[in-house]
């Protein structure tokens, strides 16, 4: 007789990973996690009624009983959930009697009113979020954590949370950022990046811009972030007018991507402060210019000239580069000219600090790992969430930022010669 395998084979498929990983500390942990919430708001509530539960109230110096502050009334049911899982807890009920003889229902400090989820359990499930994947595969990820579902709803709920946060923080006062009343920001780093959301139930590309900041200790701070329909001078000026509503002083230096309206609203708004065009974007815009197979020689030449050791090394180079790309390939050198002294403006100041002046990799950083983030949500739901995503993964500690290269010279001046490098 042949064995029949079809209903082993259906039995074997119900049975799905992780289902049969049974861990006796958790297990025992859960199990008296109900015991533990329901005891601590029963201490709650005697303090509130300064008598426990079927206890009678203590006489003072005098021997007289106090008067009665409240009454328990019985239990409510509440499902709550945690980093511990789903449990259901019965809360103590009680009403307390005012100054004025009225009476109020007691309010637990520790459970809120209509809490469903702890805020370790929100923070974990809005920190998943953040860490990569989309509200839908969050629910799966987290199901052994609650021991149950996560709806996608409530992960959509817990991340709107934090809204409020995100408002305050495009509010705040910058005024304490200014030189000698604290570390204060004594340069600027500005950059875009852009992002897909949906505009009219349209997938629609916008840009994201941010602003980030030096402090004289050397620390990196986000200043601002705002969603625009591109990097136009119109845009940049809305948000560096912001920066100047906020109290932030005129920075010491801008470094950009050479961005054309950025470097006009920096023109417009601090004239005398230098500019530094980042080295990165000038290599991509000379090597567009060129054929691929020119690409390696024309990147040797380029970081030669702008690693060089000293100014005189520099500006020696660059004349070299200019005078050879000007016969072999006009248009790089016609690139590298564009860019004028704004390209090397880093060799003012002491050479501790050319390798965070000469690029915007601060920011580029952050685009990457924002990028990477919304990976797995092609189309964000709108302009706001794609700013408030990016200022939330520095909010969150989801990327932390380090102090820049060369702060310990941030209170030297930068020199007031400018070497004639076209020359």
């Amino acid at each position: 007789m042949t064995k029949d395998t079809t209903k082993e084979a259906a039995v074997a498929a119900e049975v799905l990973l992780f289902d049969d990983w049974f861990d006796a500390i958790e297990d025992g942990v859960r199990a008296r996690v109900r015991g533990f919430i329901e005891t601590m708001l029963d201490e709650e509530l005697a303090g509130a009624l300064s008598r426990p539960r079927y206890g009678r109230r203590k006489p003072n110096e005098d021997g007289e009983a106090p008067p009665v502050v409240g009454v328990r009334h019985g239990h409510r049911r509440r499902g709550l959930t945690g980093t511990f899982g789903k449990t259901e807890i019965s809360v103590p009920r009680a009403r307390l009697i005012g100054a004025d003889g009225r009476t109020a229902e007691w309010k637990s400090a520790s459970l809120r009113a209509y809490q469903r989820r702890t805020k370790a359990a929100d923070a974990l499930i809005a920190g998943a979020y953040l860490s990569g994947t989309n509200t839908r595969r969050v629910r799966r990820a987290l199901n052994a954590v609650f021991a149950g579902p996560v709806g996608k709803d409530v992960v959509s709920r817990t991340w709107r949370k934090a809204k409020g946060d995100w408002d305050a923080w495009n509010g705040r006062s910058l005024a304490e950022e200014v030189p000698g009343s604290s570390p204060g920001i004594v340069r600027l780093i500005l950059d875009g990046t852009v992002a897909r959301v949906r505009l009219d139930r349209k997938a629609t590309s916008i840009s994201l811009l941010v602003a980030l900041g030096v402090r004289a200790d050397g620390q990196k701070v986000l200043l601002a972030i705002k969603s625009m329909g591109g990097e136009s001078e119109a845009a940049w000026r809305a948000l560096l007018d912001d920066l100047v509503r906020r109290g932030l002083p005129t920075p010491e230096l801008a470094v950009v991507d050479g961005a054309p309206g950025l470097e006009k609203a920096l023109a417009a708004l601090w004239a005398d402060t230098p500019v530094q065009r980042c080295a990165v974007h000038k290599h991509r815009n000379l090597l567009a210019h060129a054929p691929e197979r020119l690409h390696e020689e024309i990147s040797n030449d380029y970081r030669d000239m702008i690693y060089a050791a000293t100014r005189q090394e520099v500006e020696a180079r660059r004349k070299a580069f200019i005078r050879k790309w000007r016969l072999k390939c006009r248009a790089v050198a016609d690139s590298l000219e564009e860019a004028g002294d704004r390209l090397f403006t880093f060799t003012r100041f002491p050479p501790s600090q050319w390798k965070s002046i000469r690029t915007s990799n601060a920011i580029e950083r952050l685009h990457e790992e924002f990028k990477r983030r919304i990976k797995t949500q092609t189309v964000l739901p709108c302009a706001e969430t794609a700013a408030m995503l990016f200022w939330a993964l520095l909010a969150s500690g989801q990327i932390a930022m380090r102090k820049i290269d060369g702060w310990q010279t941030l209170a030297e001046k930068p020199s007031d010669h400018i070497i004639d490098l076209a020359a």
